[in-house]
């Protein structure tokens, strides 16, 4: 399919978890088809890169799911920040793992995992509907009981595919994406490029069919973030769009020269 035939099965309202990590491997080609629909009302889970940062600007995110906001390189994720600061959305924070454990429940159809993370901390100070639990166990200790999240549609980019939906990663890092498609009552999948068959390690054969209802072939569809090793991040272009994300002027002109314009016009601009 193409990404905005994938983006017109998604609804108002849903829940969407993004993979990837910070500002690397993000299905960017999926995000920029939202950023085109009418979608609105969107609760984004991620470990949040420029994903967020753009469907927060959009004002198509209500509220985020996360463990944090930054493009790697640059600390902070500019329009995550800004939106915060305007009071625009809301926010779930969690510690990381809490956020991965969160998943794996959600993947494993389980209402909870008890977790040490955040104990101690003041994530349950801003998460006060979080609980804990104590072990049935003679040790008795004190948990927190993180609550699956489960996701109505998973995004998520690899390296390679098949046409039927299996996905290979061929950098050093899974991320999380097959918890995120796990979690997920529909899965999809953005790919460098669709092969007849694949071949290599079979750790790196992240994705099986079973988790993914459709796939599309994006060339360059994670950019700017980084998709190794078939590209880097792009340091140039993720610089200027944070100096414009500072800027509601410089914004609106960034936004009219990549974003408004369908994916091929989009990469003809950055080219």
């Amino acid at each position: 399919m193409t990404p905005d035939e994938i983006v017109a099965e998604l609804r108002d309202g849903m829940t969407i978890g993004i993979g990837g990590w910070g500002s690397r491997r993000k299905p960017m080609a999926l995000v920029r088809a939202i950023l085109r629909s009418p979608l609105k009302d969107l609760t984004i889970v991620s470990y949040a890169g420029p994903d967020v940062g753009l469907l927060v600007a959009s004002g198509q995110a209500r509220r985020v799911v996360t463990g944090f906001a930054s493009l790697d390189s640059i600390p902070l994720e500019p329009n995550f920040r800004r939106a915060r600061q305007d009071g625009t959305i809301e926010l779930t924070e969690l510690d990381e793992g809490m956020l991965h454990w969160g998943l794996l429940a959600a993947a494993h159809r389980l209402p909870f995992l008890p977790i040490r993370a955040g104990l101690g901390s003041g994530v349950l100070e801003v998460n006060p509907e979080l609980r804990t639990v104590r072990s049935p166990y003679p040790d008795g200790e004190e948990l927190v009981a993180m609550p699956a999240l489960r996701l109505d549609a998973a995004l998520v980019h690899m390296n390679r595919a098949d046409a039927a939906g299996n996905g290979q990663y061929l950098g050093p890092d899974p991320y999380f994406d097959d918890l995120f498609c796990l979690a997920a009552e529909r899965a999809y999948l953005s790919c460098e490029r669709i092969v007849p068959f694949l071949e290599g390690p079979p750790q790196t054969l992240l994705l099986n069919r079973a988790m993914v209802h459709r796939v599309t072939e994006t060339p360059n569809g994670a950019h700017f973030t980084s998709c190794v090793p078939d590209y880097g991040r792009d340091e140039a272009f993720q610089k200027r769009y944070a100096q414009a994300a500072a800027d509601p002027a410089e914004w609106k002109k960034f936004h009219a020269e990549f974003l408004e314009s369908d994916e091929a016009g989009y990469q003809r601009a950055v080219r």
